[in-house]
């Protein structure tokens, strides 16, 4: 099993619109797929027509495995599962502050459906906190949608900072360029610059500003499902292949 954060210490570039779309790819690919949204405004279970878990509320995420297990719900997508998130988890940190190797707690609560997945794909609330801590300690890789523009430039600085001064694996790290407009020249000259200077770190495959991803919130459903032929839906799935490829993912394994 491999897990897979979509992460970013800003909000508005897409984080869930990108996990709910690469975990539908994920599928399609054969993977036993969940996607985990630990965001507690829950929008990765709203696009998958999920209602909030009741029952894994406060603490039991991490403490209770049998409620953590039957809190999993399917989506109407063959191989794709979905751990709905609740207003609950944002105490999560409150919680973790609480509970001893409080960065090992989200990849054990994790371990308890090892056996059941190849991939779970964790949507993350955009901050850096406890539990992003722990997101950092249990992924095997990271996703960073990056919006070309000043602001969201200056937050990948400040993840690539708290790496280096928290001895964090970098090599976790796989940016990307997510709600590009080319007809804006900053984004095209942001996109050159930060292009040549992380080079070895950015995945290659931008994904365009598109109506097609606000659209997922009248269909509830992944791009994929409504616009696979469309620029955008042909970027998740370009993108879902390189991800595949950075981070040796396979069905079975």
């Amino acid at each position: 099993m491999r897990i897979i954060a979509c992460y970013s210490n800003k909000g508005g570039v897409g984080k869930t619109a990108t996990s709910v779309n690469l975990a539908y790819a994920a599928a399609q690919a054969g993977l036993r797929t969940l996607i985990c949204d630990l965001d507690p405004q829950g929008a990765s279970g709203f696009y998958f027509r999920i209602k909030p878990s009741k029952k894994l509320v406060e603490d039991k995420f991490f403490k209770d495995e049998a409620r953590f297990i039957k809190s999993i719900r399917g989506s109407d997508f063959d191989m794709l599962d979905v751990l709905p998130a609740n207003m609950t988890f944002r105490d999560f940190d409150i919680f973790l502050s609480r509970m001893k190797n409080s960065q090992s707690r989200l990849k054990k609560a994790l371990k308890a459906v090892d056996n059941d997945y190849d991939l779970i794909l964790l949507d993350c609330a955009p901050n850096i906190s406890t539990l992003s801590e722990s997101v950092f300690k249990a992924a095997d890789g990271i996703i960073v949608p990056v919006i070309p523009t000043t602001l969201s430039e200056r937050t990948l600085e400040q993840l690539l900072d708290f790496f280096k001064e928290h001895k964090l694996d970098r090599k976790k790290l796989a940016p990307f360029f997510s709600m590009v407009q080319a007809s804006k020249k900053l984004h095209t000259e942001t996109m050159e610059r930060l292009g040549t200077e992380y080079s070895k770190m950015f995945l290659n495959t931008p994904l365009p500003f598109s109506t097609d991803v606000e659209k997922m919130g009248v269909h509830r459903a992944p791009v994929g499902t409504y616009a696979s032929n469309r620029p955008v839906g042909k970027a998740y799935a370009a993108l879902w292949d390189e991800i595949q490829d950075r981070f040796g993912l396979k069905a079975g394994k």
